[in-house]
């Protein structure tokens, strides 16, 4: 073996002492004693499958002002994310052979952990012209950052036929655009009245009705009727950290303007509560950063969006260890999930995975510092919120975080790539 790692390792959805041997990248052997040419013993601390974001705002290319791929691969390393999967609304957006070219370019060699691009629709692009490099799709419903957006049911099902026969999985924006209101915005009660949640009942209803539709996914689902809706349906659903932990009644101002919006109280703690029952698939970040000058503008002018790749799992690491989560639950979603859904080697501690491991000290809890945080943007909605960060994080068996710092080298590379060559 190249290395063993050995303490508490979560295998099989329990924690008990293991050896992880580790060779080529993957995961060889799990047993109680192993040996390998170089052993690190972590004692007590936790080994657990490092997170899938599958739900990040990179800003790589065109606004690199906010993120780029080396400030938020480095953030998602900090954070215990070994992979993350890339939204298409940059600019330009990556609709076409060519804007894919440009923006793999434009990525190379930044990236410190593992990564798939997502592709964008719209409704003159062909989908399946980048089918073979992307690792999914983004349907954008409703207005948000960036011009993706697709309206029309003709429009929409149209993409859901074309998609269908690329296997791949369709990420729904779901609101629908036709019930946001524009109405004047000073605070984040207007912006979640403009934006209200049976605009996102709405939109995931019309795509049930619609036909051609293969595997879809709705993402950031923030109501507790959305929720519900989607029991009875065949959709996977996300949830971020934020439409779980924060309300528009938080003090954020334009800080907390996001789309869907912040709900009130009694609506997060529904989606908070199916969350922890497991009736949610994914927990991703929606990382989606701006500039602090962007934010400081008047509400209605700030662009909405949060970070959050680097506090997700450590905010829910905490909470775990306050036993309001269940480890499993987590685990699930953070990881497991999110690898079975997009088809990612990765999320569990078996036999033939990527090795990408996190170290967990549990007694280790401290506040969030924003000074301490690695994205381009500089601000986050958590500062002073209880989190556990990883001691290490391991990308295929290589360590890239140790004590909070950066280890090694750039061993990000896009797990699509390696099975396909650029479409065109």
């Amino acid at each position: 073996m190249d290395l063993v790692v050995e303490g508490r390792a979560y295998i099989r959805g329990k924690l008990a002492p293991w050896c992880i041997g580790i060779e080529g990248g993957r995961i060889r052997a799990t047993k109680k004693l192993l040996k390998g040419d170089e052993h690190l013993d972590f004692g007590d601390m936790l080994i657990l499958p490092a997170a899938i974001d599958s739900h990040v705002h990179f800003r790589d290319p065109g606004l690199t002002k906010k993120e780029d791929f080396n400030t938020g691969t480095i953030s998602a390393a900090f954070g215990g994310v070994s992979c993350v999967l890339d939204m298409p609304n940059t600019i330009p957006p990556t609709l076409t052979p060519i804007s894919l070219a440009d923006k793999v370019n434009a990525i190379a060699g930044k990236a410190w952990v593992d990564y798939g691009l997502i592709g964008g629709c719209s409704p003159r692009a062909d989908p399946a012209a980048i089918s073979k490099a992307v690792i999914a799709y983004k349907l954008y419903m409703a207005s948000t950052t960036g011009n993706l957006l697709v309206t029309s049911d003709a429009d929409i099902s149209r993409i859901l036929s074309s998609i269908a026969v690329t296997g791949k999985v369709l990420c729904v924006h779901a609101e629908d655009e036709n019930m946001i209101r524009n109405l004047p915005e000073k605070t984040l009660d207007d912006h979640d009245k403009n934006r209200p949640g049976a605009a996102e009942s709405s939109a995931i209803m019309r795509l049930s009705k619609l036909p051609g539709a293969g595997r879809i996914h709705i993402c950031h689902v923030a109501s507790n009727e959305a929720v519900g809706m989607l029991e009875g349906m065949p959709f996977t659903k996300e949830v971020t950290p934020h439409n779980l932990l924060l309300d528009k009644n938080s003090k954020l101002k334009s800080y907390g303007k996001v789309n869907p919006p912040l709900r009130d109280r009694g609506e997060r703690e529904a989606v908070f509560k199916a969350f922890q029952e497991g009736k949610i698939d994914v927990l991703a970040s929606d990382h989606a950063p701006h500039t602090i000058e962007e934010k400081e503008q008047e509400f209605s002018e700030a662009p909405s969006g949060i970070p959050g790749v680097e506090t997700s799992l450590p905010l829910m690491l905490a909470l775990v260890k306050k036993d309001r989560l269940g480890l499993d639950v987590l685990l699930r979603t953070a990881c497991e999930r999110p690898a079975e859904i997009f088809g990612i080697n990765k999320g569990k501690i078996e036999v033939g995975r990527d090795a990408d491991l996190i170290i967990v000290d549990g007694t280790s809890m401290k506040k969030i510092a924003t000074k301490n945080l690695h994205s381009k943007c500089g601000w986050t909605p958590f500062d002073g919120w209880d989190a556990i960060f990883p001691h290490a994080t391991f990308v295929r068996g290589v360590k890239v975080v140790e004590e909070n710092g950066l280890v090694g080298e750039r061993v990000g590379r896009d797990v699509v790539a390696g099975k396909h060559p650029i479409a065109g």
